[in-house]
Order: C-alpha cells, then structure tokens, then sequence
C-alpha cells in the first residue's frame, strides 16, 4: 500500500466516522459492511458519493453506486484504486485523485 493508498483510506474512515458512527468508541473494521452493521442508509451512499467525488475529483456514475463499490472501507479503497488506476496521468500534471488534503 503506497502513501497515496494510506491516505485515502485514512480519509475515508475518518469521514464515515464522523458523520456516521454515532456511538463513542465504536470500532470499524476495514471490511465491517456499512449497509449491514447499521453504518450507512441509501441516503448516506449518495453522501458518500459526494464525499468521494468532492475530495478525490471523481466522477462517480450511477453504476458504480454497488455494494461491491462502496460497502466497506476495503471496498471504497479498492474501488479509488481502481479509479486511479483508470485515469491516464498528462507529465507534470497534478493527479484529481490524490486527496488535497495529504499534500
């Protein structure tokens, strides 16, 4: 897992515990399913997607709104990986998916 990676995750944890997990001290593991635990309605994906498109400069389409998308923390990093993965980089060019809030 490179820096980019660990940031990302990282981000994403802390979004979803701050506006999701309610309860002081709860602990969330990396492939706890949001749908399943209780975490996140259908009306917390749309803000995750907003989140993730917001903070990582994605388009999201409604396509990729899957529970084998965005159902976990695993399932999101993987899912930005892939993102990044697809996204060809110009030289010299600053990449949307690097959280601006890493540099």
């Amino acid at each position: 897992m490179d820096a980019e990676d660990k940031a990302a995750r990282e981000l994403v944890r802390q979004f979803i515990m701050q506006n999701f997990i309610l309860e002081e001290g709860a602990v969330l593991a990396d492939d706890d399913s949001f749908v399943e635990q209780g975490i996140v309605d259908s009306t917390g994906i749309l803000e995750l997607v907003l989140f993730l498109e917001q903070t990582f400069g994605l388009n999201i389409p409604d396509q990729d709104i899957t529970p084998d998308n965005l159902d976990s923390v695993d399932k999101v990093c993987a899912y930005l990986a892939r993102q990044r993965a697809a996204q060809p980089l110009v030289a010299g060019a600053q990449p949307a998916w690097i959280p601006t809030q890493a540099l």
